[in-house]
């Protein structure tokens, strides 16, 4: 049987890999490891399809070390541990390559499967890299992550895509035999979301089902092919990303029937309610913020509540949360201002801390002024006494505006009556 297109394009070496230049291109941190031969364990976090499989065998070709792989979806403890001991025995006594052990969809293993990996890697008894489609920070225990390296892939690009739509048609053997026209991408690349090995499988279902002589590859050819694909929930991600977004637009559009309806989708094709959970636990402070602090404090109750109860009873849970957050007034405040602050900081660099602002533990410090001139706000009316606190260089920017809603123009008011006019409130 044939292999899919995808998996017959699959790159074989760095030159032939498609984007992730800040990993893999000349400067790449990855393509220095693999140069001087150094490769530390690692977790490779990106959304389906943007090579992370590949990456890893690209890396252990490279490196010329033992590959082995395993797949989280139906691996056990025995599993890991029979392949640790291959991993050990291949090793050898005298080598300082460890075997490779690559792990697809290590979100996927429990708190013990992901235990069982720890003495190997502290060991070094074998490189692991896994591969994730989702946080580590959330999905892999803080022993295991503090051990590895996290490297991100980034969703590719509208010219790599259409750069592996004409290698397909150059390279591959079978389809370069056939007269294609690459007339029009736009509906390859819209169903396809960025990922590669699926833009790629559309298309080599486009063209192996057309009988004519010339194949004209157009939008409304390829619609026509593929009239259902988004009709379906895939939660391993090919329709994972754009429905968790349908589901947090209509939040933050207080639509909470809309809201509703995109949980059920989730639901119903399996989605992991610690999934949704956190994605609605980010928006109560991205898209709420202060208009309604509560909303942080239902969606954190939220997260631990399905954490502790699962399925099939989460998702009452999750529908109230989801529908108070609808329903809730809406400031992305505090967001854009830790937004602003960052940009600041890496444009100004790291400026000096105000000496009246610095802790001054020891004499030394006393003497150098450390501290001389603070203001301790509760010896002062309204336990307030107007003083800097940013640098010299930046004093009076403004970084925190608070939006327009009942809760914020009250902070709006409390800050006008402290500070004047000095930030612009």
């Amino acid at each position: 049987m044939n292999a899919p297109l995808a998996e017959r394009l699959r790159p074989k070496s760095l030159t032939d890999y498609v984007s992730q230049d800040h990993l893999v291109g000349k400067n790449g941190i990855l393509t220095k490891h693999i140069n001087q031969g150094i490769i530390p364990s690692m977790i490779l976090w990106g959304p389906p399809g943007t090579g992370k499989t590949t990456l890893a065998n690209i890396i252990a070709e490279h490196s010329n070390r033992p590959f082995y792989t395993l797949s989280a979806i139906n691996s056990g403890v025995k599993d890991i541990r029979e392949v640790i001991e291959k991993a050990k025995q291949s090793g050898g006594l005298f080598t300082t390559k460890n075997p490779i052990l690559f792990i697809d969809e290590i979100h996927r293993f429990s708190k013990s499967q992901q235990d069982s990996l720890l003495q190997a890697v502290e060991k070094g008894w074998v490189t692991l890299i896994g591969a994730t489609t989702e946080n580590p920070s959330f999905e892999v225990i803080p022993a295991l992550l503090s051990r590895c390296q996290v490297y991100i892939l980034n969703a590719f690009e509208k010219t790599d895509l259409i750069a592996l739509l004409n290698r397909a048609l150059e390279k591959d053997e079978q389809l370069s035999k056939k007269n294609i026209v690459l007339k029009e991408t736009d509906a390859l690349l819209r169903l396809s979301g960025g990922d590669a090995r699926k833009l790629l499988n559309i298309f080599e279902l486009i063209v192996v089902s057309e009988t004519s002589e010339e194949i004209v590859v157009t939008n409304r050819l390829v619609l026509d092919k593929v009239q259902n694909n988004t009709a379906r929930y895939d939660k391993t991600g090919e329709q994972h990303y754009d429905i968790i977004s349908a589901f947090i637009k209509s939040i933050r559009g207080s639509d909470p029937n809309a809201a509703v309806y995109w949980l059920a989708r989730m639901i119903e094709g399996g989605e992991d309610v610690k999934f949704i959970a956190r994605r609605l636990l980010i928006l109560a402070s991205e898209d709420i913020g202060n208009a309604n602090p509560t909303a942080l404090v239902i969606a954190n109750n939220t997260f631990q509540a399905v954490t502790a109860i699962g399925n099939p009873e989460s998702r009452i849970i999750l529908s109230q949360c989801a529908t108070y957050l609808a329903c809730s007034p809406k400031s992305n405040a505090a967001y854009q201002a830790i937004n602003t602050a960052q940009a600041l900081v890496k444009q100004t660099g790291d400026l000096s801390v105000p000496l009246d602002i610095r802790n001054a533990p020891t004499k030394l410090m006393k003497d150098l002024g450390y501290g001389d001139n603070y203001k301790y706000a509760h010896n002062y009316d309204n336990n307030f006494a107007p003083q800097e606190f940013l640098p010299e260089e930046i004093k009076g920017t403004t970084l925190y505006t608070p939006g327009n809603n009942a809760r914020e123009n009250a902070q709006k008011d409390f800050l006008k009556q402290r500070w004047k006019t000095k930030y612009g409130y």
